[in-house]
């Protein structure tokens, strides 16, 4: 990395520029060709400086508030197949297998965001209701922290 890729990094770390042509926007902020930047985060990419590069959206902000962790105590041999059908649905953001232990049952995880805590329990039943997964548990947000990535 040199110096033009840390003020390309700092330039982006919290979010590109919501415009038709961001990548010509932050060529023009730091005096490259919108070419050179897309050329250097490409490579940043590859090299793994940069591990993940996309889009998020502040769900709170356009209303969606109800959000609910829900754990699946489903038999070991079906997990792929019952992942797959969760994280098919929608309204499921994240599906994660997690290790199981002796006080808690739970191997799959969900995250559903919906408008309602009860929306929300409806979606998972109706999860409940596709894969035969009948022991399930939601756990609902109470508040957000701050995310915020890497920040040079």
């Amino acid at each position: 990395m040199d110096q033009i890729d840390i003020k390309l990094l700092k330039s982006i770390q919290d979010g590109i520029p919501l415009v038709s042509e961001p990548f010509k926007y932050i060529a023009e902020e730091l005096g490259l060709s919108e070419n050179e930047v897309i050329t250097r985060l490409t490579n940043l990419t590859k090299d793994g400086v940069i591990r993940r590069f996309g889009a998020s959206i502040g769900h709170r902000v356009i209303g969606i508030t109800a959000n609910a962790m829900c754990t699946w105590n489903v038999p070991d041999e079906k997990v792929e197949m019952v992942g797959a059908v969760l994280a098919g649905f929608p309204e499921v953001t994240h599906c994660y297998e997690r290790p199981r232990f002796p006080d808690w049952k739970y191997n799959l995880f969900t995250m559903i965001h919906a408008y309602s805590r009860e929306e929300c329990e409806k979606i998972a039943k109706e999860i409940s209701n596709a894969t035969g997964i009948k022991d399930y548990s939601i756990l609902f947000s109470e508040r957000e922290f701050k995310k915020t990535g890497v920040r040079l």
